[in-house]
């Protein structure tokens, strides 16, 4: 009698211990916080990728530079300007639009993407100077260290790495981008062309 209590306890028991198991191995996906407030015209203009967990579009890219332009609509036009496999390579851009999500005080965005997908753009850190910034998701599968100069400052660097720890990111698949510019950068809004 006890040995039939206890088979058909069993399943059960089981199901439970591999739920939980399941559970344990995919934690729960937490809202990684935006920053308070984004101010999107001292946003806009031209950001030097310093590094980032990318995507597929973004891998061995040299000179990455992502340039944010405000239209008329609301949207923003982004440019993802970089030079593939190397530092010779010829400028190639990505182009996508980006709107506003409604309540976020400009601070998290729907980036359109070959007008099928929508990415999550999350403004995680921002320096109050509007000088570095983090971009972050709450999938934490990608994010992007970015700053209005080529290169920064190796103490901050690493503390944006801190804050990225901070946010749940691994960032063993963090990769640095090279960037190799003439004293006076070209202007890679000279490459761009209007967002449709």
């Amino acid at each position: 009698m006890r040995m039939r209590r206890l088979r058909s306890a069993l399943p059960s028991t089981l199901l439970a211990v591999l739920l939980s198991g399941t559970a344990a191995c995919a934690p729960a996906r937490v809202p990684v916080p935006p920053v308070a407030h984004v101010d999107l015209q001292r946003y806009m203009g031209r950001w030097y990728v310093i590094a980032s967990i990318p995507t597929r579009f973004e891998r061995d890219t040299y000179n990455a530079v992502e340039t944010y332009r405000l239209q008329d609509d609301g949207t923003i036009c982004t440019t993802f300007r970089y030079r593939p496999g190397g530092f010779d390579a010829a400028v190639k851009q990505i182009q996508t639009v980006a709107s506003v999500t409604s309540g976020s005080n400009d601070a998290e965005w729907r980036v359109h993407v070959l007008g099928l997908l929508r990415m999550q753009y999350v403004v995680a850190w921002l320096k109050p100077d509007y000088s570095q910034v983090i971009v972050a998701r709450d999938k934490r599968d990608y994010v992007w260290v970015m700053a209005r100069t080529p290169s920064i400052p190796a103490e901050d660097y690493a503390a944006m790495l801190e804050s990225m720890q901070a946010m749940g990111y691994d960032l063993s698949a963090l990769v640095k981008s090279p960037q190799q510019w003439p004293e006076v950068p070209a202007a890679p809004e000279s490459f761009e062309k209007p967002c449709d």
